[in-house]
């Protein structure tokens, strides 16, 4: 008998409230992440509980302010793959730096996008998983699967589903 991987879901704390309601929805506990500062104002994240081989899923937004969600993506990451979680997944209901996806006007700008998927490469993400992104060509960036989901229809159908038939959606 195959027994099935163990699945955690944890969340950065741009996305807290979302990720409890994604949890609840799928009968999941939410992982435990001790997340503060250093007096130096960095950064602190522990993972409190044991992800050993477990399939993991981190949700985070990478809104504003976007540096320091995206640092606490990058460690909480880090930290999963350090403690040997077998998969890790992000989930980014907003991704950062998308508008920054091509050179404008000169050679001498970043395409951010492509440095954030870099870097997301880099410190052990497996797959992400975003929401609407700003363009598709994003997706290329990325060395590893990189799926967009839309949720605009979605969204749309929920709040009609909700309103009366006479307001104007």
């Amino acid at each position: 008998m195959i027994n099935k991987p163990t699945v955690d879901i944890f969340a950065g704390s741009a996305s807290l409230v979302l990720a409890r309601e994604i949890a609840k929805i799928l009968g999941l506990n939410l992982g435990e992440i001790g997340l503060g500062k250093f007096s130096d104002g960095e950064i602190k994240i522990e993972i409190l509980e044991n992800v050993r081989g477990h399939e993991t899923y981190v949700i985070q937004s990478t809104c504003a302010p976007s540096n320091d969600n995206l640092m606490e993506l990058m460690l909480i990451t880090d930290a999963l793959k350090r403690s040997s979680a077998s998969r890790i997944t992000a989930i980014l209901p907003y991704y950062g730096y998308a508008r920054q996806d091509r050179r404008v006007r000169s050679a001498r700008v970043p395409i951010s996008a492509k440095v954030i998927a870099d870097m997301m490469n880099t410190v052990g993400i497996d797959r992400v998983l975003t929401v609407d992104l700003h363009s598709e060509s994003i997706q290329g960036f990325f060395d590893m699967p990189a799926d967009n989901v839309y949720a605009t229809k979605i969204m749309h159908d929920d709040i009609k589903s909700k309103s009366s038939s006479d307001e104007k959606i």
